[in-house]
């Protein structure tokens, strides 16, 4: 336990540092990420109309960016572990109904039945393979009959044949953008310590396994993936 609390630790001090440059270090360093960044806003069921909106893991929120402009009367909370992306959120969406709540995802309290659309860009391959399973119970029992979650990410296993190519497809973008390879060995670094996906076969047998229905609108770009899945209505 002790050694699972100073690891979240050293995730929130991560993304404090991180937080000065973090949207263009995504452009420039994550694949597919105007893509992938732009599905959030794209894609819902027919005459979908959120008016509750969780970000889990708003980081400097990119991802609700995307979604005010599409429900902007919508009442928004926002979770991150990190204090200076919230504060970052803070400055960004004056004007806005957004509430802001500094917790890691095992630690914030899911209330039944509360909320529209759940989303989470980039921010669950933090979580092991168990604590997603737990984590997308949770995130059905939060939403309302009819509510969605959409989520961006890598996935694939570490273990997977393909991983290698993978980071080898991936580290040719960093090194065109950052070319003395000092930003790839901090990524490989940081990947190596933090984050743990899981492949989307096996993540879509959990969100199953909850309740979700697979909505039909999936992004897959080599590995990095949105998708949309469904709490049927009663």
């Amino acid at each position: 336990m002790g050694t699972q609390k100073r690891t979240q630790e050293d995730i929130s001090k991560e993304f404090n540092v991180f937080s000065a440059n973090y949207t263009e270090d995504m452009i420039k360093c994550v694949p597919y990420y105007i893509t992938l960044l732009n599905a959030f806003s794209q894609d819902y069921p027919s005459g979908f109309s959120p008016q509750r909106i969780l970000d889990l893991g708003c980081g400097n929120g990119n991802v609700t960016d995307q979604l005010v402009s599409v429900f902007p009367t919508a009442e928004y909370t926002l979770l991150d572990a990190s204090e200076d992306m919230l504060k970052l959120c803070e400055e960004r969406f004056k004007g806005f109904n957004i509430s802001f709540v500094k917790s890691y995802f095992k630690d914030f309290s899911f209330s039944e039945n509360n909320f529209d659309l759940i989303v989470a860009g980039f921010s669950l391959h933090h979580c092991e393979a168990v604590e997603k399973q737990l984590l997308f119970k949770n995130i059905y029992k939060s939403l309302v009959s009819g509510g969605v979650l959409a989520m961006s990410d890598l996935m694939i296993n570490k273990n997977h044949q393909l991983h290698e190519l993978v980071k080898t497809n991936w580290k040719q973008l960093v090194l065109s953008n950052y070319p003395d390879d000092e930003k790839w060995q901090w990524i490989m670094e940081h990947y190596a310590e933090f984050d743990r996906p899981d492949d989307l076969n096996d993540q879509i047998v959990w969100l199953e396994t909850a309740g979700f229905k697979v909505h039909q609108t999936l992004k897959k770009e080599d590995y990095w993936v949105h998708l949309k899945v469904k709490k049927s209505k009663l």
